[in-house]
């Protein structure tokens, strides 16, 4: 008899912000097949007696590839187990959650969904910068930084360079010089200002003001690292300075 996988999104790191069916699917599951940035403290939440399976990737480490996570989770399934695919953010969003999906229901797996706050949507809460705002920003778009195995960055850099919308970059701590570059080249502004947000939700946030022009530079002198999140537009100059840990307390304070 087959079980049945629950794609579950964890959300960008503190354990409040998953959803009641998140936290529900990830409750029901004997099996637990995890990424690298989802926290101890949301992976405590689980059952007791399930099994846990890490499967996290590192850029250009990937040490279970995602032909063999593919695998695990129909194993699992077949096994007759209840399995929680959980990953942080939404595991629709640059998540690979479709393409685990596709695999799992081509081989007659059935597939349910959490969907989870995505990191771009806990940064902005975080920091107080809005990805829209009237008079700044009518849209946002949502990129990846990277190519899969170092394939070139081929971005489509007019649309992407709208003085109108504002752009979230996810993973795009390697090629950032390269983004600002094609972003530049297709007359964004270089002052155009950016917010790099790393671990965000996290005690152990970290955010970094910069412009377009300078921001290779200062990503390299912060020495910043994954998971970093960039925010790119007219919407960060209304970013006010607070440490997160102040923000933090005030909201433990209201609980």
């Amino acid at each position: 008899m087959s079980g049945k996988v629950f794609l579950i999104g964890a959300g960008p790191g503190d354990p409040e912000l998953m959803t009641v069916r998140a936290l529900r699917m990830l409750r029901e599951a004997d099996v637990v097949v995890y990424d690298r940035l989802v926290s101890d403290e949301i992976l405590s939440m689980h059952t007791e007696g399930a099994r846990l399976i890490p499967v996290g990737k590192a850029p250009k480490c990937h040490t279970v590839p995602q032909d063999r996570i593919n695998e695990i989770l129909l194993e699992q399934a077949r096994a007759g187990h209840t399995v929680a695919r959980l990953k942080g953010g939404d595991p629709m969003i640059f998540g690979r959650g479709s393409e685990e999906a596709a695999y799992l229901m081509g081989h007659g797996v059935a597939v349910a969904y959490a969907p989870g706050i995505t990191a771009a949507q806990g940064a902005s809460c975080s920091t107080g910068v809005p990805l829209t705002h009237r008079g700044l920003a009518t849209s946002v778009q949502y990129v990846t930084g990277h190519r899969q195995a170092d394939k070139v960055l081929d971005l489509d850099w007019k649309r992407l360079a709208d003085p109108e919308s504002t752009l979230v970059v996810y993973m795009g701590v390697a090629n950032i010089g390269q983004i600002a570059i094609g972003l530049m080249t297709e007359n964004l502004p270089g002052g155009t200002p950016v917010l790099a947000v790393g671990k965000a939700t996290t005690p152990d946030e970290f955010r970094m003001v910069s412009r377009l022009d300078r921001l290779a530079t200062d990503v390299r002198d912060a020495g910043l690292t994954t998971p970093t999140l960039f925010i790119i537009g007219r919407v960060v100059s209304l970013y006010q300075d607070q440490p997160v840990a102040d923000l933090l307390d005030q909201v433990q304070a209201h609980a």
